[in-house]
């Protein structure tokens, strides 16, 4: 901006559209000198210059212009302070006019120190930004370090990929490889394809999307911004592997909304995709195969709200979902396994929420997981910050853009494998991230192929699988028209005796054109300044040849009156009328204002018709979906060379990749393809010979084959799911099953067959048999799956963090159990004792609190890193243990934290090692008072970058910290338990203080009931949990919950609240 004299004309402006508001002349208002003269212009004075309101410039809905807003935002976002201060100057120099004078300078003050304190906010994010880029890349150099070991031998993977031999059915994994890294050979993977010899296999997959309207016709894609291309993708997605061999169930998982604002089908639980006849399967006969939409609840049900409002409800749909799962895995099971549960081969997670979701049951059920972003949060908020045109306070309010960043960081934390379109997502987007890093993963990925120890880190496979299409609409004999490309033709298309009849569109295109006979180039895109419209419109115009030899078509959205379409479309659409101007392009090029979704395959075939290119000049294509789509009707493509269309070329080898910004070189490939006929018709060939590539059957197959890959290194889920118990005939039977009898004998003889001394005899020898069975299980530890629940209709849970200021056990634990206890019905109830310490310190406290561990079925111990059974000698649940062990990183983390826990410039070592609290899944620290340690979500960022997943927990009124496995946490621990047991979450109640340990926000979510016991907790650890800067309580606890009831505990009536309480859950 040259200079900013023009804000004198704006100041008036402001002064004088405030006056006509208020009268119609400013001089009669001041002339009358009075009270209400004054109080006016003091209203009014207020009304302009009162920033501290809400919203000191309010739009009304009647309003078309507010000058004063307008006035601000332009200078706010484009100013020079030195020409403010030039104006402030002219400003106070004119004294003849007092009362504007005042005016004048005050504004001036106001909006000089607004711009001063938006460039000092914009510099402190700039400087948050580039500390975390330090930290991430000492991060990384910490991991290389750790693992320099081999990295000398990466050297030589070129030279021993020479002698590897690939058979014919292994396909080279498309991986993050950066460009720019030579010095780092490709790795080379054998993933064995996917063929029609896996169709034996029985195979059950779980996809999940969560936001958006879905069902599997009619969608109304584009209603709003939440249903787009991802509702579509996940639906083809779950059709197309219905229909892969080897695929018996696909599952699609949404949220289920029976709202008045939404049509009554999306309310519905069930929608099916493709029966079992549409299988590819023919053995798939079985009554649940198929794909199926699962509308499930989440949040409320009355209601459709946006993505951004749906983080506090995640924890209800994965309760939901996981009860699903269960159901589906018992009747597959039963139809296909002779009675062993299918549990998912896998859960695939589409964007943040749905990620986040998928993460939580892969831990739950101990399946791999697959994530697929979409759209990634850290690069959009980067972005956004770098605009300057929104604080951070405001990005996180309006996007929750904290809260979708850490479930993408969670969602990385468990996945297997992420799915992306390009090589470009990979490295300038999830390259961003905490928890991966291009060279960390290739490092692990070449020591685990090799042997060699990856020292407790961990990073997941990047692959590189484009989104499939459908081209059967697409037919052969529309792309080769009679004379090959004589386009003579069409001129006759209107008349009356044409037994073709030309598409409306098609008239639209063609009138704008001198002569239709030439090739058309043809861009398709929105009108963004990104897509680069006007550089390709120059490149034309600037070309003699080109324009000679070829017309430009634009097809570049819709519109009505570009006045009033936003800012940067308008932008983009005056520029371009500007340029046909400028170089006299009327009758060369077409620019329609309108076309339906339906017109755009007619817009193929019309460029295609006349022997025409399609160009994608953008500065980064994410992907490029309108190159295969070009590609499909026979169109030779120009493409830029940044991002996705980097890959698609190579694949369909049907056109030229340019640097978008060289007008010349973008004029000179077209001229190439254009007057080049076998170069042309070559393009074309090619193009169509290898669209098969990105059509939804190989998709689904690179897809499977990845899987399978990543299948190979998790372990395989031991889960099993609690039989059904059938209701006694009599209530003397009640609680049998408590015995964890199970007479097959009943199912081997009958009745008849046996008289009653032998019958008697049998089960005699049957409950020996049994007994030696559970002592040698109890001396193993497998215990969790042979206890039985039996006929207890709720499960207690205590998780009352009661401790003193120096993490001592409190006198008010011992009074809450006792009433817990009391409250319970012993034939009805089971109770829980979850608590951050370890077993020997609970057990202490139970014994000063004078309580029988025969009144308690489990304790859920060290933040959940460990489950005993009181009722069998207090053994550890071994195959909880090994549940929860995929990516501990061991005894490789132990020192890491202590060293990454202090505080830059803290001083001494905030972390001492507690030796007598550690054990095989938990490393116990006792944080030093004086000391200032990291907050959790800081820790565990630190952590990331280094490759270590965990689960880190303050505990002990913050005097502890508990680093436990990844999926290890008292929440989990529930719905381990919540399996083995066959109890519904729904049946299980949570009792909690006011506060508690640093996990104490997920005790609260989901589907079972939690009641607060306020004046229980005095000294919590929430204060270590999160930064300011990070996301608040309220995106992780829903507000006004159901499930969520407070009640007062005073000393002494425990009891009588507890029991009060509890009986308005139950009924």
């Amino acid at each position: 901006m040259a200079g900013n004299d023009w804000i004198n004309g704006y100041l008036e402006a402001i002064l004088d559209a405030g006056s006509n508001n208020n009268g119609r002349n400013m001089a009669m208002v001041s002339s009358s000198g009075g009270a209400a003269s004054n109080g006016s212009r003091d209203e009014k004075k207020k009304q302009l210059f009162n920033w501290n309101s809400p919203d000191p410039f309010p739009i009304h809905s009647n309003s078309v212009f507010s000058p004063t807003k307008y006035f601000v935002e332009e200078v706010v976002n484009r100013f020079d302070e030195s020409d403010f201060h030039r104006t402030w100057i002219k400003v106070i120099a004119t004294r003849n006019l007092r009362d504007r004078n005042n005016r004048l300078e005050n504004m001036c003050w106001r909006i000089w120190h607004l711009a001063r304190k938006k460039k000092q906010i914009a510099w402190e994010d700039a400087q948050k930004l580039v500390k975390r880029r330090i930290e991430r890349e000492q991060g990384r150099k910490d991991a290389s370090e750790d693992l320099s070991e081999l990295s000398e031998g990466e050297k030589d993977q070129k030279g021993e990929s020479n002698h590897s031999s690939i058979s014919n059915t292994t396909t080279a994994t498309i991986t993050a490889e950066p460009c720019n890294n030579k010095d780092i050979s490709r790795i080379n993977s054998d993933v064995q394809l996917w063929s029609d010899d896996n169709k034996s296999k029985r195979l059950y997959i779980v996809l999940i999307s969560l936001h958006g309207l879905v069902r599997g016709d009619n969608m109304e894609l584009g209603r709003d911004s939440d249903t787009g291309g991802q509702v579509k993708y996940v639906v083809e997605l779950a059709r197309a592997l219905a229909r892969t061999k080897g695929v018996y169930r696909v599952d699609l998982l949404t949220r289920q909304i029976s709202s008045v604002d939404v049509d009554s089908s999306y309310g519905e639980p069930v929608e099916m995709l493709s029966s079992p006849s549409d299988a590819a399967d023919n053995h798939a006969d079985g009554e649940s195969c198929g794909a199926y939409i699962i509308r499930l609840p989440c949040g409320p049900r009355e209601r459709y709200i946006p993505k951004e409002s749906l983080w506090p409800h995640i924890p209800e749909f994965v309760d939901e979902a996981l009860a699903h799962i269960v159901n589906i895995a018992r009747a597959l099971g039963n139809e296909v396994e002779g009675g062993k549960p299918t549990w998912p081969y896998v859960i695939h997670g589409h964007y943040a929420d749905a990620g986040e979701v998928a993460a939580h049951l892969s831990g739950t059920l101990n399946v791999p997981m697959v994530l697929t972003g979409h759209s990634l949060g850290r690069n959009k908020f980067e972005q956004l910050l770098k605009q300057g045109k929104i604080s951070r306070e405001d990005i996180n309010s309006t996007y929750k853009i904290m809260r979708r960043i850490e479930g993408e960081e969670f969602s990385l934390d468990a996945a297997e494998m992420v799915v992306t379109s390009t090589r470009q997502e990979i490295e300038e987007q999830w390259g961003l991230y905490d928890g991966f890093d291009v060279k960390l993963e290739r490092k692990l990925r070449v020591r685990r192929r090799r042997g060699v120890s990856c020292l407790g880190r961990y990073m997941p496979r990047m692959v590189v699988i484009p989104p499939g299409m459908d081209f059967s609409y697409v037919k052969t004999q529309e792309l080769v028209l009679d004379g090959e490309g004589d386009t003579s033709w069409l001129a006759k298309f209107n008349q009356p005796q044409s037994k073709r009849q030309m598409p409306a569109i098609w008239s639209e295109i063609m009138r704008f054109f001198t002569n239709p006979h030439k090739p058309m180039i043809l861009a398709l895109s929105r009108p963004d300044p990104k897509k680069n419209v006007t550089t390709l419109l120059k490149a034309f115009g600037e070309c003699r040849q080109l324009r000679e030899l070829a017309n430009l078509t634009l097809i570049l959205g819709n519109r009505d009156d570009i006045e009033e379409m936003s800012n940067s479309s308008s932008v983009v659409l005056t520029t371009v009328l500007k340029l046909i101007d400028r170089y006299d392009l009327y009758g060369q090029v077409a620019y329609p204002k309108h076309h339906k979704q339906s017109d755009v395959p007619e817009i193929y075939r019309l460029a295609a018709v006349t022997k025409g290119v399609f160009i994608n000049p953008a500065l980064v294509e994410p992907f490029g979906l309108t190159l295969i789509e070009a590609a499909a009707y026979g169109l030779p493509v120009v493409a830029t060379q940044n991002g996705g269309p980097v890959d698609i070329i190579k694949a369909l080898n049907n056109g030229v990749l340019i640097d978008p910004h060289d007008e010349k070189a973008i004029a000179d490939a077209l001229l190439k393809l254009l007057g080049e006929k076998g170069l042309w018709l070559e393009c074309r060939k090619k193009g169509l010979k290898n669209i098969h590539r990105f059509s939804w059957p190989e998709h689904c197959k690179n897809y499977l084959s990845h899987v399978e890959h990543c299948r190979s290194r998790h372990p395989t889920t031991c889960l099993e799911i609690s039989n059904h118990i059938e209701e006694p005939m009599s209530d003397s039977l009640r609680d049998v099953e408590d015995l964890s009898l199970r007479f097959s004998v009943d199912g081997d003889f009958k009745a008849s067959e046996l008289d009653p001394i032998s019958r008697q005899k049998e089960l005699v020898d049957l409950l020996i048999t049994r007994r030696h069975q559970r002592h040698e299980q109890a001396i193993s530890g497998n215990v969790g799956v042979n206890y039985s629940f039996g006929k207890r209709q709720r499960l207690f849970v205590i998780a009352v963090d009661c401790y003193n200021h120096d993490g001592s056990i409190s006198e008010t634990f011992a009074a809450i159990i006792k009433s817990v206890i009391k409250v319970a019905v012993p034939s009805k109830t089971g109770i829980v004792l979850s608590t951050g310490s370890t077993l020997a310190e609970t057990l202490e406290a139970l014994k000063l609190s004078q309580v029988e561990l025969s009144n308690l079925d489990a304790l859920i111990c060290c933040s959940g890193g460990e489950i005993y059974y009181p009722w069998k000698d207090m053994v550890a649940d071994m195959d909880y243990l090994a549940h929860v062990e995929y990516r501990w990183p061991g005894d490789n983390i132990r020192s890491v934290v202590k060293r990454l826990a202090t505080v830059d410039g803290g001083g001494t070592e905030a972390l001492v090692e507690c030796t007598e609290a550690c054990g095989t899944r938990c490393y116990a620290y006792s944080v030093k008072r004086e000391a200032k340690s990291q907050r959790i979500d800081e820790l565990r960022q630190r952590l990331r970058m280094r490759g270590f997943r965990c689960n880190l927990v303050y505990t002990r009124a913050a005097t502890r910290l508990n680093v436990v496995p990844l999926f290890a946490s008292r929440a989990q621990s529930l719905r381990y338990l919540s399996i083995r047991w066959g109890v519904k979450l729904s049946k299980i109640l949570v009792f909690a203080g006011e506060k508690g340990d640093s996990d104490y926000e997920d005790l609260l979510v989901g589907l079972h009931k939690t009641l607060i016991l306020e004046g229980s907790v005095e000294n919590g650890s929430e204060k270590l949990l999160r930064s300011e800067d990070s996301y608040k309580r309220e995106d992780v606890v829903s507000q006004g919950s159901p499930n969520i009831i407070t009640v007062h505990r005073s000393n002494g009536e425990s009891h009588n609240v507890i029991l009060q309480a509890v009986e308005s859950f139950c009924d």
